[in-house]
């Protein structure tokens, strides 16, 4: 019921019903704007001890991001951005880090710097495909931290994070050149095929 005059509009009463949430429903679906997703945030330690936490990529990150990749080697650049970029430009540290949760996510494995920051060690990211069945990835580790396990471990993290949107396969371009990379897909269950139309790439593709 309602009472209207002059002055505007009042309601004399009001109902709201709650009822369970469907459970084919995507988390946070009912939102324009995906909060940032601390679910996702987890504490480990490498095979060697060290402690490293697992979280989402923030947009103040973007210092630290632009960080990791300049100091990663000429060959790590060009394998993960299959060009000879020293560093980021600003619209791609702006896509990188400014990150819509509900179609994308990106994973960064951080540990203490010991002066009260963060020292980034990796990154991974997927971007959903428009039918929202799929997914492409990319993964970057620092020089000094690859071979220590932390690819499979950050690898394990998104495919938990990618199954979590729904998702039902990822996929992804790794040089033919790039023999580390090639073998971690292998130990990770992913499917590898030459490119049709650049034999200096692979096709890799995994079921979630």
């Amino acid at each position: 019921p309602l009472v209207a005059d002059d002055l505007g509009v009042i309601a004399l009463d009001a109902r709201i019903v709650v009822s369970a949430v469907r459970e084919d429903r995507k988390r946070y679906s009912h939102m324009s704007i995906m909060p940032y997703p601390t679910r996702q945030i987890r504490h480990a330690a490498l095979p060697d001890g060290t402690p490293v936490t697992i979280r989402p990529v923030r947009p103040e990150d973007a210092d630290m991001q632009q960080a990791f990749v300049r100091n990663l080697s000429e060959e790590s650049r060009y394998n993960r951005y299959m060009s000879s970029i020293k560093q980021l430009s600003q619209t791609m540290l702006v896509r990188f880090t400014q990150l819509d949760y509900d179609r994308e996510m990106a994973l960064a494995v951080v540990r203490d710097d010991g002066a009260g920051g963060e020292e980034q060690l990796a990154v991974a990211r997927f971007i959903t495909d428009p039918d929202n069945e799929g997914c492409e990835f990319a993964l970057e580790v620092a020089d000094h931290w690859q071979g220590h396990g932390i690819g499979a471990m950050l690898m394990d993290a998104l495919f938990a994070a990618a199954r979590e949107q729904g998702l039902k396969m990822m996929r992804g371009e790794v040089l033919a050149s790039n023999k580390g990379m090639l073998r971690l897909m292998r130990k990770l269950g992913f499917a590898i095929e030459s490119h049709p139309e650049d034999r200096s790439l692979n096709n890799v593709t995994r079921a979630l």
